[in-house]
């Protein structure tokens, strides 16, 4: 099946099922859970690292990429998934975590232990002639990104946690031992690759302070010898499978680098996550705040992003929820009042745009934030840091968790609800993270009632099944509009305009003359009549359909 008729699913195993009730997701669980994915029809599983990890940054920190920490299960476990999985269509995506190890992993060990070799693997430093820190680049979880190196006068970058050591991929050794990780997956029979934080692997050799002003982000983030790393590393490992799906988690980056990481011509990647649109409640860019999501900007980024790459022909991964995202239907929909219908109008969006979808689990259930009550409740590090660095700022406590419950990570990595009962039928034990709306919100009532999940397949479905869907080119509709984003895919003799409401009040939209005539391909709510001047509901959506002449 090719890339634009697929759809991926993400698993974030910690969450997902746990088998043996120690309050963890594990790989027996999921493959207890083959059916309801098999159900939904998706193509490919992209799962979070389950690679043996102190778990500082929840399996980011990885300690041995050829192994699968116990608390998730075996080796064996991990073949009978993969091969469960292909017997029922699905493919295996596996997350690579190399821009930084863990500082557990052997190779900083044997760096630390005074071996020359693996020194090289890291980014090593003397302090300034005047004694401070190598520069002054900020780590992305808080405070400086250099910590002290053993007990020795040189520093170590980590651009992440203080357990994060970068790795430097400016040593050839370091990307072979990149690339037979790959491999190592790819003998498994793993055929997709998703790799985190890629652009911010092309550091410069020499390390200079940002100047006053910049953010530091900007020396190190999509420079140009990045696409050089991901042509080599495509030539030494995936790209000798005809089949592989890889995709880039690309840290600000830019549509032309975008374009370049895509373009089947450059040998690089399928395509690239992006996460402007997802910042649009950021007050002056800055993530630990709180407003209403800016409806004219995001229509502008998502419509910028979708005309530019169609342009080079890049290639995008489309979402809106992942495990480091609080989940979207709080941020741009209607969690309450409209959760169904709000959540069917974010899905189409992203679900008839030119790209590749990508499902965060229980995204298809209509899954919402937790409604935590204190910061006891929150474990991840990027969140704990958040609170405590916005206390100092001079925000009051009540104020600082206000804003932390709102964007932590954490939100999105609450068990998946399967039932109602007290654990959300995801452990017999004690759940790592404390579900709180599984009354409400489960697998088992949907299935029973719902229609989230039945509108998802549709979805999924029309992406297979409609060629305009997967193959079409995108156009803007109407960018002016104070509700409405809008937009055309054409195919040939095929056209669709794709009209979505983001607001819980009714809005009318004038139709253009030649879609009066059209055919409803789909819509979020039944007994549309198309007409001229036509009233979208709150969070409708709905796609016309018409064959030109």
């Amino acid at each position: 099946m090719k890339l634009s008729q697929q759809v991926i699913y993400q698993i974030y195993p910690k969450s997902f099922y746990d088998s043996d009730g120690d309050g963890i997701g594990d790989l027996r669980g999921i493959i207890q859970k083959i059916p309801y994915l098999q159900k939904l029809n998706v193509d490919m599983i992209w799962f979070n690292p389950f690679f043996v990890s102190p778990q500082n940054d929840n399996g980011y920190d990885i300690a041995d990429y050829y192994r699968v920490d116990p608390t998730f299960g075996t080796m064996a476990d991990f073949e009978e998934l993969v091969a469960k999985l292909k017997a029922v269509g699905i493919g295996t995506m596996l997350d690579m975590v190399l821009n930084h190890t863990s500082t557990q992993h052997a190779w900083f060990q044997k760096a630390l232990a005074g071996d020359q070799k693996y020194q090289r693997f890291y980014y090593l430093r003397p302090a300034q002639a005047d004694g401070s820190l190598p520069t002054n680049w900020e780590s992305k979880f808080g405070g400086p990104a250099w910590s002290r190196f053993g007990d020795t006068d040189q520093y170590y970058l980590h651009l992440y946690d203080k357990t994060q050591a970068d790795l430097d991929w400016h040593n050839p050794e370091v990307r072979a031992a990149c690339a037979d990780v790959v491999n190592f997956w790819r003998g498994k029979g793993v055929t997709g690759f998703r790799f985190d934080v890629i652009n911010v692997t092309g550091k410069a050799e020499q390390l200079v302070d940002a100047p006053a002003g910049t953010e530091s982000k900007r020396l190190y983030t999509d420079t140009p010898v990045v696409q050089d790393y991901l042509k080599e590393l495509n030539a030494a490992s995936f790209g000798r499978d005809a089949n592989s799906v890889t995709v880039g988690e690309m840290s600000s980056t830019t549509i032309a680098n975008s374009v370049g990481y895509t373009n089947p011509d450059n040998h690089e990647l399928s395509m690239v996550f992006n996460f402007h649109h997802l910042k649009t409640d950021y007050v002056d860019g800055r993530k630990w705040s709180r407003m209403p999501f800016d409806f004219p900007r995001l229509k502008r980024l998502l419509d910028d992003w979708a005309t530019g790459m169609d342009a080079g022909n890049g290639w995008q991964a489309l979402f809106w929820n992942n495990h480091d995202q609080p989940r979207a239907i709080n941020r741009f929909g209607d969690a309450g009042q409209y959760r169904i219908k709000s959540a069917e109008m974010l899905a189409t969006v992203i679900h008839l745009m030119r790209g590749t979808p990508f499902i965060y689990m229980g995204e298809e259930i209509g899954m919402t934030d937790p409604d935590y009550q204190a910061m006891a409740d929150y474990v991840d590090v990027e969140a704990l840091n958040a609170y405590r660095a916005l206390v100092r700022s001079g925000y009051s406590r009540t104020d600082a968790f206000t804003i932390v419950k709102t964007k932590a990570r954490d939100n999105s990595r609450t068990p998946m609800q399967w039932d109602a009962s007290a654990n959300a039928g995801f452990t017999t034990g004690r759940p790592w993270l404390r579900p709180t709306n599984q009354t409400k919100i489960n697998v088992e009532a949907e299935l029973a009632h719902g229609e989230l999940f039945n509108y998802y397949q549709t979805l999924i479905r029309l992406r297979k099944t409609v060629p305009v869907v997967a193959d079409g080119a995108y156009r803007t509709w109407r960018l002016d509009d104070d509700q409405v984003f809008g937009y055309w895919r054409t195919l040939g003799k095929q056209q669709l305009l794709v009209l979505n409401n983001f607001y819980p009040n009714a809005t009318t939209v004038t139709i253009p003359a030649e879609m009066v005539n059209a055919h409803v391909l789909l819509s979020n709510y039944d007994d549309v009549t198309v007409q001229a001047a036509m009233v979208l509901k709150p969070y409708q959506s709905v796609v016309l359909s018409r064959e030109l002449g």
